[in-house]
């Protein structure tokens, strides 16, 4: 899952060129390739062991494909995870991760989680070959498309676990309005294991932790529940915006500062706790895995799947240029 708090892009695209400097990428003159300079190797930083790995592209897509899906879904929905993987990979080309130390990215969910194959095969155990086989398929299928918006790359391929049944406009959740990233409908996510959860905090540590985070907060054990007011709700339902005593804060920021679920939430109180009840897993921006697992069962193919959750994009085919 890939966690961007915060994201700025050109609010009418009309180049290929994510970097007018050193125009990495550039659309052929009939506007069917993606050119871009060098070689198609990523370097991806192993966070734990504090090195970096190089890896061809496909190899490095089909590594994350096995780390952000679950290789039970559905043939279509894994190649939808694939171009979106491959994707975002192309745009750190030109935009590297700021915590990769020189890599194009790091493994963690701070860009996209990268798992090795062989760390992946002895996780899977028994059935390791069998599972790689299949996510080599999709991404294979899948080989060198990626999202473009205008005939310029797609920067920003967002995708989460679990929908509440909308995805949310970028604009709600990371402040940037995003043409590719609007709400839309996500049917049939009841299904997932997260699609409901439940979060409780002890009233006095609730408040305590609020008070040191936002000082301003000034609340107490005693007026809590009067002070609590949502002052705004999404489209699709997510806090925009809650004021907890003197502070407002935003439910984006809320969500990760108590580890929740989802800003789609209710909450109650008790004479001991404030017990949150979150819809859907994640920022809830782009493409939401279950719905597209959900989509590819029900006929559709990966294609389709993507321009469902990317409005207005089309797929092009990339090419590396020394």
């Amino acid at each position: 899952m890939i966690i961007s708090p915060m994201f700025i892009i050109k609010s009418t695209p009309t180049k290929a060129s994510t970097d007018e400097d050193n125009n990495l990428l550039s659309v052929d003159e009939d506007n069917k390739l993606i050119s871009i300079k060098g070689n198609d190797k990523i370097k991806v930083y192993i966070t734990k062991e504090e090195r970096i790995e190089e890896i061809s592209l496909e190899e490095y897509v089909k590594s994350v494909v096995s780390g952000e899906m679950l290789v039970s879904f559905s043939e279509e929905a894994l190649k939808a995870q694939a171009v979106a993987a491959r994707t975002y990979i192309i745009s750190k080309r030109s935009k590297p991760c700021d915590i990769a130390n020189g890599a194009d990215v790091c493994d963690t969910t701070h860009c996209q989680v990268y798992i090795s194959k062989s760390e992946r095969l002895e996780k899977w155990g028994d059935k390791g070959e069998e599972y790689w086989n299949k996510i080599s398929k999709a991404v294979e299928e899948t080989k060198d498309k990626v999202l473009t918006y205008n005939n310029e790359l797609v920067l920003y391929p967002q995708y989460f676990s679990t929908s509440s049944g909308m995805t949310e406009n970028a604009v709600d959740v990371f402040s940037n309005d995003v043409p590719y990233l609007v709400s839309t409908e996500s049917k049939g996510e009841e299904i997932a294991p997260k699609y409901e959860s439940e979060f409780s905090f002890n009233i006095n540590e609730f408040v305590s932790k609020i008070n040191n985070k936002y000082p301003e907060a000034q609340l107490t054990a005693d007026n809590l529940s009067g002070n609590i007011e949502i002052i705004s709700r999404s489209d699709a339902g997510g806090i925009k915006e809650i004021r907890f005593g003197n502070t407002r804060i935003k439910g984006a920021d809320f969500r990760l500062a108590f580890g929740l679920s989802s800003t789609n939430f209710e909450y109650s109180i008790d004479s001991e706790n404030i017990v949150f009840k979150c819809k859907g897993y994640g920022h809830g921006v782009g493409m939401s895995q279950w719905g597209a697992n959900v989509m590819a069962n029900n006929g559709s193919n990966y294609e389709e799947i993507l321009k469902h959750y990317y409005k207005g994009t089309e797929l092009k085919a990339i090419e590396f240029k020394e």
